[in-house]
């Protein structure tokens, strides 16, 4: 499946719902939102979102600690989290999805590879968070990090659909 047969598949389990979406985005710098929005009628349930790629809007807008972007760094568990649940609140929304990560070809470290991604989910029952290491290009790397981001949204709906949260 596609991703974008993949959002559209999540998009009926969230209309089926009644349940409203958010993201937050930084270096898929809104190729996630662009996805879901493929969806005809996606405007029934995305409420919309957030690219935030400097410190200072993750911390400005989506309320994403200072102290947690000093230590951890915008690249990591923390901060993607911190970033699903800033989204989440600001939009007032259901479920919120975040991500944060190095697609390349520059800004790696030795402890932060290109590739590095966190994907967060955010949503009544609590907060998970996924670490990817991909190794395409720049493109590959953000293609494959809005597609996870689904995935983990479609995985965290068919639990809650099955009672296991």
């Amino acid at each position: 499946m596609d991703t974008d047969s993949l959002a559209q598949a999540v998009g009926e389990l969230l209309r089926q719902r009644h349940l409203t979406l958010a993201v937050a985005e930084s270096c898929t710098a809104g190729l996630l939102a662009t996805h879901i929005t493929n969806v005809p009628g996606s405007s029934a349930y995305f409420d919309g979102g957030v690219i935030a790629y400097s410190y200072e809007a993750k911390e400005r807008v989506l309320n994403v600690p200072a102290g947690a972007l000093v230590r951890y760094g915008a690249v990591s568990p923390e901060t993607a989290i911190a970033m699903a649940r800033g989204v989440r609140r600001l939009l007032q929304v259901d479920l919120a999805l975040a991500i944060t990560g190095i697609a390349g070809p520059a800004g790696a470290t030795p402890e932060k590879p290109v590739g590095l991604v966190y994907v967060a989910l955010s949503s009544a029952h609590g907060e998970k968070c996924r670490r990817y290491v991909w190794t395409g290009d720049r493109w590959e790397n953000r293609e494959l990090s809005a597609r996870a981001a689904l995935e983990l949204l479609q995985e965290h709906l068919t639990a809650e659909e099955q009672g296991q949260l």
